[in-house]
């Protein structure tokens, strides 16, 4: 690709449909010409022409045997294609939710947030937090401030006394109850300050929640929820992040 035609030429070829569902299609596996054309239902002389563009623009190849594959700059633009497709979905909440409060190598990867689920019922939030404490069995860890989790002192207690390892990271800005440890359960309780919460995120062995704060510095506790390994990983890596800069109150 010219360097003069850039990234315009690039959304221009992806804007079409059908050369985008093609791209798709071949990144599962190399396909000749009347595969393609069937898989997108579209005519042998359209599938031959929308071909012909990607391969200029070398988001595809044609292959010795005649067969046309996905191209390794056309496997890396698909995979940011998929966030775009992700954000675009959701733009009211992102829209309404600050993504830059976040360290900038997890905004690079929000589109691993695509396989959870978004939840913008403040009361069920509450609620399938409320039960993924008490289904835990593992570990609970959680960012957040501590006022919300107070109010789930007693499931987290009754978990902890069970065995399941809790960590919390809350605001250093609030002298919180929360922060003393009960001296029989501190074996498996931790707890440290940071100077700002950028996000909820709660976090079993099982599932996840993660919600951003809002415009303005809200927290709304509306977010995304799933079970995906993808978003359970981002999750752990988040929280990991904001636990290895805490301190303890």
């Amino acid at each position: 690709m010219e360097s003069r035609e850039g990234v315009e030429r690039l959304f221009f070829e992806l804007a079409s449909e059908s050369r985008l569902s093609i791209l798709k299609e071949l990144e599962k596996g190399n396909m000749k010409l009347s595969e393609v054309a069937k898989r997108i239902d579209l005519t042998q002389t359209e599938a031959f022409r929308q071909l012909q563009r990607l391969t200029e623009i070398f988001l595809a190849e044609k292959n010795p045997d005649g067969t046309y594959g996905i191209s390794e700059f056309g496997k890396l633009v698909l995979h940011h294609t998929l966030t775009l497709k992700f954000i675009s979905e959701h733009m009211e909440y992102f829209s309404a939710h600050d993504v830059w409060r976040l360290p900038a190598q997890f905004v690079d990867r929000i589109g691993e947030l695509s396989r959870a689920t978004l939840q913008m019922d403040t009361i069920e939030n509450i609620n399938k937090v409320s039960r993924m404490i008490k289904e835990a069995e593992q570990y609970i860890w959680g960012i957040g401030e501590s006022a919300g989790m107070e109010n789930m002192n007693e499931t987290i207690n009754e978990q902890i006394a069970k065995g399941t390892k809790f960590r919390f990271v809350g605001p250093e800005s609030v002298q919180s109850p929360m922060y003393a440890i009960p001296p029989t359960l501190s074996r498996n309780f931790e707890v440290r300050v940071i100077g700002e919460i950028p996000a909820f995120v709660l976090l079993t062995e099982k599932e996840a929640a993660v919600g951003l704060r809002c415009v303005g510095g809200r927290l709304d506790y509306s977010g995304f929820v799933g079970v995906e390994p993808e978003f359970l990983n981002w999750a752990e890596d988040l929280f990991l992040y904001y636990w290895g800069k805490g301190k303890i109150p």
